[in-house]
């Protein structure tokens, strides 16, 4: 018998001593050309194994092999903390970012089919109108000429003429973007009074500030008028004017008509990250509505003269993808037939994913985490590489029970030509497929960082590990449902998919909307409740933060802390913040300081002032309760609650935020810990902390066990049955059938997704849902709780 080969003996991916974020100098074993689950309690550690240490990891090794000169065009990569990695091959990953919500970038874009059509128009389009730029409404339609001047020597030159001319598909009224913004006037001032009468109503927009007075002594306008009554050159001054220089008690201004002013200060800035008061009046003050000129297909009437039979460029972004790969397939054209392979392919592998019912116009922006993280692993089914490490962050999420077996379907491919796929997993039906399975835990944060468990699901399931525990546990249908206090009637709803619908969402109970995957659940839930000041709505969109940002900022924490510093202290309330005076000189209060070396990481040391601490020294003299606010913001959450509550250091509004923190579970995060080191589960869960403080009768959740452990469910249950019994109504998109199981109320949409979608297929109680079994939700959760 042959000796086996000496290549044939790497059969591993070895990790020795990995120490990133909260891993205790972890080392494991991971298989290769096997499919590996790891999971384990939000915030356990799962992310810093998989992503920040074998995916960054093997980027960093690939992006050395490149010149350096290119490579100073690339992110530079620190090592991660671990002392051996080896048997790594390339990763590719595909997380839950959301993909960039530009208007202009599209599912089409962002997946190369819109640039396949644009070939495919510019080849077989009557009337021909251009290259493929021309169906493109990235590009713009632009000519010029001029002329220049050739020096042929001796004194002799000569002028030419140069014309240059470039045909694109953008629509020019929109540029691009398919809608048109407006701004509501009435919501900027009462135009019944006058300048001297403190007449707008826009945040900081107050009769003493400079903005106003600017404004009121420019010398433009009569103080004492009213604004209904400018003429028309006055108006045009005060909504429109170009910054011009004026002189006001001697010192040299600028003055600018109230609309630019406003575009610059407040519209040119990302909504998510306005103060809540300034983002609520940007909502209210700044409309919408698709471009006249296009109808909201972003192209120009050129680029949709053009046609293949009778569709345009536009109808066939418009359609729903698998309707589109049925036209597509109906082409005969052998000039182009690579061509139509490949796109037919690229279509396929959409409706193959569960995202035939998308469009290729939509909106990247608007696709939930989960349509996201799908669309990112197009590109990959068909893919010809071997031996490559797929990295997945949760691949379920946002997905119906019915949707999740595709799902695994698909992983279970990419490991069968030869690939090893890891996956970061809650969901017991995908854990359920893993040749090898490794929890981490055993809690979460300072508690975690450490394996529990590596072997087989059946190991698992004697183990007695948090997840072990918990594999099996099933929800049971209440006893007894609250009835409602009253009705949101929706009628008519037709954002979308929906079809004409008619509904009554019950007041003063849980109520859960589920359904399939593009059912239509969304459209119906935030695009027909209407968003006045008695709802509260927490979507998806991930919170955004850079090392500077903590809980304690991001909760509006540290407002209350730093005043009731300077109350006790007697100083200002901004030497308590680390990003203001009160910072440390040496390292700016960033904590550490960062030596950039080009193309090689940037080292980061801690500072040897302050000693990572990110306060001036002489900030650090000034206590409260025996404690400065350094040791203030090193607490955990749990250890402010009992802080704030009582003694020198009682704070009644600081004390209410950190309870809010420990009743979504996040009882062991520090105040100060940077956002940037909180797995997705926590900042979904600090978001959710953050809008329980919202003044609402009415609580709108879209898929709030996002990133949670089996473990972690329970508890955020707990969570909405007190908001229940405090007198709120709460509707939840979710597709957790032990939140199914726990309302009082479901409504599902379906039956299917896209156009076969947009119906109520059942209104009713968990408990007739699952005695019914008429609909695909009603099966999956009769076997769920054993019906």
């Amino acid at each position: 018998m042959t000796e086996p080969h000496v290549a044939d003996s790497h059969e591993l991916i070895r990790v020795h001593g990995a120490r990133e974020n909260n891993l205790k100098d972890v080392s494991i074993e991971i298989p290769k050309r096997r499919l590996t689950v790891f999971t384990g309690v939000s915030g356990s550690g799962k992310s810093s194994l998989v992503f920040d240490t074998i995916a960054a990891e093997s980027q960093r090794l690939i992006n050395e092999t490149y010149s350096a000169f290119l490579q100073g065009f690339m992110p530079n990569l620190a090592r991660p903390e671990v002392d051996v990695l080896d048997g790594l091959t390339t990763a590719i990953t595909v997380d839950q970012q959301r993909m960039g919500s530009d208007p202009r970038s599209t599912v089409g874009t962002a997946t190369d089919a819109n640039a396949m059509l644009r070939i495919l128009f510019s080849r077989l389009g009557k009337p021909h109108i251009g290259p493929p730029a021309a169906y493109s409404f990235n590009v713009a339609s632009v000519s010029a000429q001029g002329g220049f001047t050739v020096d042929r020597g001796a004194d002799k030159t000569k002028t030419e003429k140069v014309s240059f001319s470039r045909t694109g598909g953008m629509c020019t009224h929109c540029e691009g973007r398919g809608r048109v913004s407006d701004i509501d006037l009435t919501q900027l001032y009462d135009e019944t009074k006058s300048l001297s009468e403190d007449p707008f109503t826009i945040p900081t927009y107050t009769g003493d500030g400079w903005v106003v007075r600017v404004i009121a002594e420019s010398g433009f306008f009569d103080k004492e008028k009213p604004i209904a009554k400018y003429t028309k050159k006055e108006r045009h001054d005060f909504l429109y004017r170009e910054p011009t220089k004026v002189k006001i008690n001697g010192v040299n201004l600028t003055y600018e008509g109230l609309i630019p002013k406003l575009q610059k200060t407040f519209l040119s800035k990302d909504r998510e990250s306005m103060q809540p008061h300034i983002r609520a009046f940007v909502d209210r003050a700044v409309t919408f509505a698709e471009c006249p000129d296009c109808g909201g297909s972003r192209l120009s009437e050129l680029a949709r003269s053009s046609k293949i039979g009778k569709v345009n460029i536009a109808d066939a972004c418009a359609m729903e993808i698998r309707d589109l790969a049925e036209w597509v397939r109906g082409l005969k054209a052998p000039s182009v037939a690579p061509l139509l392979a490949k796109l037919q392919h690229s279509l396929d592998s959409f409706v193959e994913i569960g995202l035939g019912y998308l469009s290729l116009d939509r909106a990247s922006g608007t696709l939930s985490g989960g349509e996201a993280q799908r669309t990112k692993m197009i590109r990959h089914l068909g893919s010809s590489l071997t031996d490559v490490t797929y990295v997945f962050d949760e691949p379920t999420i946002g997905l119906h029970p019915h949707d999740i077996q595709r799902m695994n379907n698909l992983l279970l491919r990419l490991r069968d030509k030869g690939n090893t796929v890891l996956v970061v997993e809650h969901k017991p039906e995908t854990i359920a497929i893993a040749d090898h399975v490794v929890d981490l835990g055993p809690g979460a944060g300072t508690a975690g960082g450490t394996v529990c468990f590596e072997g087989t699901l059946a190991g698992l399931r004697k183990s007695d590990t948090v997840t072990g525990r918990h594999l099996d546990d099933r929800a049971t249908l209440k006893d007894t449902v609250r009835k409602a206090t009253g009705t949101l009637a929706i009628r008519g709803a037709g954002a979308n998919n929906l079809q004409d619908v008619d509904v009554d969402i019950p007041l003063g109970v849980l109520t859960v909307v589920t359904g399939v995957a593009g059912s239509g659940k969304s459209s119906l839930v935030h695009g027909s409740i209407p968003s006045d000041e008695g709802v509260v709505s927490v979507d998806q969109t991930p919170i955004r933060g850079s090392r500077r940002s903590n809980p304690a900022t991001y909760t509006g924490l540290a407002d209350p802390i730093r005043k009731a510093f300077a109350k006790a202290n007697g100083v200002k309330p901004a030497l308590f913040s680390a990003n203001s005076e009160g910072a440390c000189p040496t390292c700016n209060g960033a904590g550490v300081i960062y030596t950039d070396l080009a193309i090689m990481q940037s080292v980061a040391t801690t500072c040897e002032d302050c000693e990572g601490k990110r306060f001036d020294a002489s900030v650090l003299e000034y206590h409260l309760g025996g404690r400065d606010i350094s040791e203030v913001l090193a607490m955990s959450v749990t250890e402010a609650e009992e802080f704030f509550r009582a003694g020198e250091a009682r704070i009644p509004a600081a004390h209410k935020i950190v309870e809010r923190m420990a009743d979504v579970g996040l009882g062991y995060l520090t105040l100060g810990q940077p956002l940037t080191t909180l797995s997705g589960g926590e900042r979904q869960r600090l978001k959710l902390a953050t809008h329980m403080g919202d003044k609402g009768g009415v609580y709108v959740l879209d898929e709030p066990t996002t990133g949670l452990h089996l473990a972690d469910v329970q508890q955020l249950l707990g969570l909405l049955d007190r908001l229940v019994d405090s007198g709120k109504s709460v509707i939840v998109i979710e597709h957790h059938q032990a939140v199914m199981a726990h309302a009082d109320w479901i409504i599902d949409l379906g039956p299917g997704a896209g156009h076969d979608g947009g119906r109520i297929v059942f209104e009713g109680t968990p408990a007739d849902l699952v005695a019914g079994r008429s609909t695909l939700t009603g099966e999956h959760l009769a076997a769920y709780v054993g019906g």
